[in-house]
């Protein structure tokens, strides 16, 4: 894997991190179907994150931990 891929993974897994708190919906009382709007964020981060994770388990699985074939004396 490259450094730019190790860093782009890096980037996306903080940007997953830091928005799982809605900070920008609280004090919102907007309810749609019977539930808050923040639960309808959660539920929608919750299915956002697994297919992030999917496709990281698919492509990227050991980045930074396994050596690269080159990289092996």
């Amino acid at each position: 894997m490259s450094r730019i891929e190790l860093v782009g993974w890096g980037v996306v897994g903080v940007g997953l991190a830091v928005f799982s708190v809605p900070w920008f919906l609280w004090g919102n009382e907007t309810v749609v179907a019977g539930l808050p709007i923040w639960l309808w964020w959660h539920v929608g981060w919750m299915i956002l994150t697994a297919v992030v994770f999917w496709v990281f388990t698919k492509r990227a699985w050991g980045i930074g931990i396994e050596a690269d074939v080159g990289d092996v004396p």
